[in-house]
């Protein structure tokens, strides 16, 4: 009949191997999540800079030298407005977008609402263009380039219109 001690000593062995086979997993997984997340952070930062015949184009940017970043091409990402940053760096949709509603705000702040910023567009203010048009002015007003006053109705803040 074995020992008391000789029992505990055993079962000490095999809890001791169970948790070195657990470290051992547990720093394949991690090193695994490690992947992803270099992969995921390497992709957003590839998407936030799509390239274009494999150059990434010149940011304008007022009073800077230029900054390599996306260039304004139709179905590039809409980058996040910061302090010199003007509207030729964006795609031209978004850019006409911006130009309309760069001319249609004053000092008051006026603002556009969204069927005659389609208009305004040359486009049919029908429901599919003007949510076209609403979706595209949501996504800028996201990025902070214009102001959503109220839903539906956007004004650029001055310094932040026009200089295309």
């Amino acid at each position: 009949m074995p020992s008391v001690m000789g029992l505990l000593e055993e079962r000490e062995r095999a809890a001791r191997r169970r948790v070195e086979a657990l470290q051992a997993e547990f720093r394949e997984a991690e090193a695994v999540w490690e992947r992803f997340v270099i992969a995921r952070e390497t992709v957003a930062e590839v998407l936030a800079e799509p390239c274009v015949g494999g150059e990434v184009a010149p940011v304008v940017v007022a009073g800077e030298r230029p900054v390599r970043s996306a260039a304004a091409v139709p179905g590039s990402v809409v980058p996040h407005w910061r302090e010199g940053l003007v509207p030729a760096v964006l795609a031209p949709d978004y850019r006409r977008i911006m130009d309309v509603l760069a001319g249609g705000s004053g000092p008051g702040g006026e603002t556009t609402d969204c069927r005659r910023l389609a208009v305004a567009l040359g486009l049919e203010p029908v429901p599919a263009k003007v949510e076209g048009v609403r979706s595209k002015a949501k996504r800028l007003a996201a990025r902070g380039w214009p102001v959503e006053t109220s839903p539906g109705l956007f004004s650029v803040p001055l310094g932040r219109g026009g200089g295309s």
